[in-house]
């Protein structure tokens, strides 16, 4: 840890500790109480990324309950306080309450998901403060490259788990190679750290899809909430493109389906990241819904349980839907892992009380949780480990949309359910 961070940590620490002096009057009291660990937890509860936020609520709640009993470190038990603050779906607000957790309550990790709009601003401010940071739920490559990543170096405080842009390409291809469509793709990839990473020659997916026979159509960045697709439409139209692919947030999607149906683009698959995850945003396209496609990160299916509370994953999602009567929807899964982690790191850290020390317990983390083995050991790069990706299909069922797994070639230990489905 820097001496300016260090010694600024410090003097926060000591001017709270005189205020809050009289306060203390029972010092016997306050000598038997268990210490205490603070996380932070920094998550889009509104505006337009609030999907991944739906089952903070239920997440918290049951974390909140198994941490009730604190977490025994060396001997001694540690009470876990978790105080969780709102993004709004915007990264300067995302930074600025990341901010407030570090340096006004002070707490001892934070954590942070969904999009580079949340995750890497957060983890920047835990890296600028040395205060131990665990993220999930953004490729790595954003994570990455999106904050200066040097490969070999890496970053002091700031840990990531979630799959990268190699596994998408995996993914998705793997949909693709077997459905007999023309191989012409129309991206579309929005004005941010996930387009951006997306569409990038080097990084993203132009290359790959060229090394796989396919020929991209990429019309350029637009920007978010953007209400005109119609250059990018004509573009797909121009190039025979049967299969659209991209990362949009949910409102910028509905969009872009809404007027490629009024001009007449009827693409036969579709395949899109970040906003077809969620079955509210699947719901409120009506039967436009029916078919479309998307990365799969958790479900039901995945073979995989909690470390902390012994559910399998169809237990933690049917739990979810017994709590709040909604289909289960994939952050639940990462949500959960973000605390198994926590607990593994508590419990192990030599240190309680040296953020160095939980940095280490971090960086040695080798656990299996409910979405899979997480070992930053492993790579693929310093302070990034990967989980497993498959490819789903929203089909329609009894009256509702399941989302269903028709592709596991990168991950053959989660079973398919169902076979991809053309659009109609």
């Amino acid at each position: 840890m820097c001496n300016t961070n260090r010694s600024r940590r410090k003097f926060i620490k000591g001017a709270a500790a005189t205020l809050a002096a009289p306060a203390i009057l029972n010092i016997t009291r306050a000598y038997a109480a268990n210490p205490t660990i603070k996380i932070g937890h920094v998550s889009p509860k509104t505006g337009q990324l609030a999907g991944f936020a739906e089952a903070d609520d239920f997440v918290l709640e049951g974390i909140q309950q198994i941490f009730s009993a604190g977490i025994q470190n060396n001997g001694k038990i540690w009470d876990i306080e978790i105080i969780s603050k709102d993004s709004q779906s915007n990264p300067n607000r995302a930074a600025e309450v990341a901010s407030d957790l570090l340096l006004g309550d002070e707490v001892d990790i934070i954590v942070a998901a969904s999009t580079p709009d949340t995750v890497n601003p957060v983890a920047d401010q835990a890296e600028i403060n040395d205060v131990p940071c665990i993220t999930t739920d953004c490729p790595w490559q954003p994570f990455f490259f999106g904050r200066g990543g040097v490969p070999g170096k890496g970053f002091n405080s700031t840990y990531h788990f979630f799959w990268g842009l190699e596994d998408i390409i995996a993914s998705f291809l793997d949909m693709w190679d077997g459905s007999g469509v023309l191989k012409s793709v129309g991206g579309l990839f929005p004005n941010d750290a996930d387009g951006n990473a997306w569409g990038d020659k080097e990084v993203g997916l132009p290359t790959p899809l060229a090394e796989a026979g396919y020929y991209l159509t990429d019309p350029g960045r637009y920007q978010p909430l953007s209400d005109d697709f119609s250059n990018q439409i004509a573009a797909f139209k121009e190039n025979r493109v049967e299969i659209v692919t991209g990362n949009m947030i949910p409102p910028d999607f509905a969009t872009f389906w809404a007027q490629a149906a009024q001009q007449n683009f009827n693409p036969k698959i579709v395949t899109i990241g970040k906003a077809l995850l969620f079955p509210s945003v699947i719901e409120s396209l009506g039967e436009r819904g029916n078919g479309l496609t998307s990365e799969v990160w958790w479900s039901p299916n995945h073979p995989f349980s909690s470390s902390i509370t012994g559910q399998s994953s169809k237990e933690l999602a049917d739990g979810y839907t017994s709590a709040t009567g909604r289909p289960w929807t994939q952050p639940i899964g990462f949500k959960h892992a973000l605390f198994e982690v926590v607990a593994d790191v508590v419990a192990r850290a030599e240190d309680l009380e040296d953020p160095e020390s939980i940095i280490a317990a971090i960086a040695s983390t080798d656990t299996d949780t409910i979405v899979g083995p997480i070992n930053w050991a492993r790579g693929p790069i310093n302070n990034v480990t990967k989980t497993p990706l498959v490819g789903g299909q929203w089909q329609k069922a009894n009256d509702r949309m399941e989302l269903e797994i028709v592709a596991n070639g990168p991950a053959p230990e989660i079973a398919t359910t169902s076979e991809l489905k053309l659009l109609g």
